[in-house]
């Protein structure tokens, strides 16, 4: 698989440097060390997955928009991806107030992403400037720390697997205390794309502050954030992603 974000510093110097010395190496060698690089970096850093067809919830945290976030991931040249987003309480609690849920209460933080669109004009990104066809989606993360994350997190794997086939998967693992899914499609195995939904999730010990742009996608080679519900720092809680 080659990845063609996250390219590491050490590389990006190493290429200007040959490049005025006029002895730049090929593109393409170039990107496979880089590729490289990240897969041993994601496979470092791998954490255990938990499939979200095992999860046990509970009611979801009613804000300000309802209980779901809808929106979009973009950057200024397009829309990627819609993206709905949730968090659960426990099975049992309902409602799910963060005000009255008793101490120890886990929360689910859930993120439905769909490249391109999701059909519905009324919701996530509708009418704009959309991504014509999002021909593969790289990666989905968190570009801020995942705050009181417990260590749990992972995705639906019977969604993954109708994208991906059998032959691929998503790798959970920590980038810059957050938390990163990364789709690893084997050799010769198919690519996340349009119209493929995927739910990921990730457990905290802290309840959601509001909807803060910490979340990104990879799409088409590129990058595309949008907002999700998010819980505030609190440095009396631990960070799984943060754990030295």
């Amino acid at each position: 698989m080659k990845r063609r974000f996250a390219l590491p510093a050490a590389v990006s110097a190493l290429t200007l440097a040959l490049a005025a010395c006029g002895d730049e190496p090929e593109l393409d060698e170039t990107t496979e060390l880089a590729a490289e690089d990240e897969d041993v970096e994601v496979a470092a850093q791998s954490r255990d997955v938990t499939d979200f067809a095992d999860l046990e919830l509970g009611a979801k945290i009613v804000g300000p928009q309802g209980p779901e976030v809808k929106s979009r991931m973009v950057n200024a040249e397009a829309a990627f991806a819609d993206i709905t987003s949730y968090v659960a309480c426990p099975l049992g609690m309902d409602p799910c107030d963060p005000a009255t849920a008793p101490e120890g209460t886990i929360f689910t933080y859930v993120h439905i992403v769909y490249p391109g669109e999701d059909n519905d004009p009324t919701t996530g990104s509708g009418d704009g400037n959309d991504s014509s066809d999002v021909e593969t989606m790289e990666a989905f993360r968190m570009t801020m720390p995942s705050h009181g994350f417990t260590g749990v997190a992972g995705y639906s794997i019977a969604e993954a697997q109708a994208a991906l086939g059998e032959i691929g998967t998503i790798v959970v693992s920590c980038h810059e205390g957050g938390i990163a899914w990364t789709v690893e499609e084997g050799d010769g195995g198919d690519q996340w794309e349009q119209a493929e939904p995927i739910t990921f999730f990730w457990q905290s010990t802290l309840p959601p502050a509001g909807p803060s742009e910490a979340y990104e996608v990879f799409a088409n080679y590129t990058a595309a954030q949008g907002p999700g519900p998010y819980p505030a720092a609190d440095e009396t809680v631990t960070n799984a992603c943060a754990v030295g």
